[in-house]
């Protein structure tokens, strides 16, 4: 054990399940450990790393943006603030006019859920089982997983779940008090399961019917990460919230909520001290541009059936299924999964599990072929 390690867990909280290696240094889809050994890093700090570690536009915006402005409130206008802003509105669904900046994923969920509320005067959210929508009260809340809420409750009332992809229960779970219905688009904490085709199109109609606000969390799947820029795209949907975070920024802490007009809040409802700071929103310009200019999703889309092809073609007796859209897989086994895991990073490849026995692969959309193969190589050998 490092020096490093045996600081940490002197001093901080135990919240995590330590791997056991202490990472110091990254480059595209890799990392590199204190003591030099190195991996293909399939986690990408759970999904956030889509244009890879210190991806060199990204490193720049921020080094100059930081030699600028670091901080600047919303009381006042700054130009990285409102040149991401403007972007965001032109690459997501149309509709979604107006921007909210916040830090993180969970904060993006709690926005929604109190613009939700003021602007439909309601209180009640329909949300999925096996969602996950985040940590804070309210995120929380949101999210399914007994293991997450059971210890903080009393939660947020007014959350009530129903199995995804069935569409009936939506429509059963309506109430005179429903405001929005908050669902993913691809379950990524449940297991990387997506929605099934038609789905979602037939939740907008039933948002449409009742006067529902319909938010979709891509927290976890927008930038590209499964092989679209937003998996909304796949069902040619548009929601009246969208909730972004991990990748929007190459790896800095940002989250946004994206608006459409039916969201009506006023002066003072909601504000963040660092969300829309000038060095995240510079880091997600840069990030950005670079996702359009290298065709990421596109070649998140080819890796991504390439290995489930591959994969699908051999006899493997533990895996009972693989989910998979584009750089966002899931493995399911029919075995624990943590033994797995630990069997994968002795191999030097890196990757998260998604429940007891889920294999979650979400590596850097700029991973290399031979990288990749290493990657299928290293799965296939420790799996049989």
């Amino acid at each position: 054990m490092s020096d490093y390690a045996a600081i940490e867990d002197r001093y901080s909280l135990p919240l995590y399940g330590k791997r056991g290696i202490t990472l110091i240094r990254g480059k595209g889809a890799m990392v590199w450990d204190v003591d030099g050994k190195s991996y293909i890093d399939c986690t990408a700090g759970q999904g956030v790393a889509i244009v890879g570690h210190a991806c060199k536009p990204v490193v720049e915006a921020i080094a100059r943006q930081a030699g600028l402005l670091i901080t600047c409130t919303g009381s006042f206008y700054n130009d990285q603030r409102a040149r991401l802003m403007e972007k965001l509105v032109r690459i997501t669904p149309e509709g979604l006019d107006r921007v909210f900046l916040c830090n993180s994923g969970t904060e993006s969920v709690e926005a929604a859920i109190k613009f939700a509320r003021i602007s439909t005067g309601k209180k009640e959210i329909i949300c999925a089982e096996r969602g996950f929508h985040g940590r804070t009260f309210g995120a929380l809340s949101a999210t399914h997983k007994a293991e997450y809420r059971t210890d903080f409750e009393p939660l947020v009332p007014g959350f009530s779940f129903v199995p995804f992809n069935h569409i009936g229960c939506i429509s059963d779970a309506v109430t005179e008090d429903t405001a929005a219905v908050m669902l993913e688009v691809v379950q990524g904490e449940g297991g990387v399961y997506p929605a099934a085709p038609g789905y979602l199109a037939e939740v907008r109609q039933i948002c449409n019917d009742h006067n529902l606000l319909l938010i979709i969390d891509e927290v976890q799947t927008g930038f590209g990460r499964t092989g679209k820029m937003f998996a909304c795209a796949y069902h040619d949907l548009i929601p009246d919230m969208l909730c972004l975070a991990k990748g929007l920024a190459g790896g800095f802490p940002i989250g946004a909520v994206l608006c459409s007009d039916k969201i009506s809040i006023s002066k003072g409802k909601h504000g963040t001290t660092f969300g829309g700071n000038p060095l995240a929103c510079a880091a997600a310009l840069a990030a950005i541009k670079f996702i359009e200019q290298e065709d990421l999703p596109d070649k998140a889309a080819v890796k991504g059936n390439w290995l489930t092809k591959i994969m699908g073609a051999e006899s493997v007796p533990v895996v009972s299924e693989i989910r998979q859209i584009g750089l966002m897989i899931g493995i399911e086994l029919k075995a624990e999964a943590q033994p797995y895991i630990q069997r994968l990073q002795h191999e030097g490849i890196l990757v998260l599990p998604a429940g007891p026995n889920v294999l979650r692969l979400l590596p850097p959309l700029v991973i290399s072929d031979p990288e990749w193969k290493q990657v299928l190589g290293k799965l296939l050998q420790v799996l049989k």
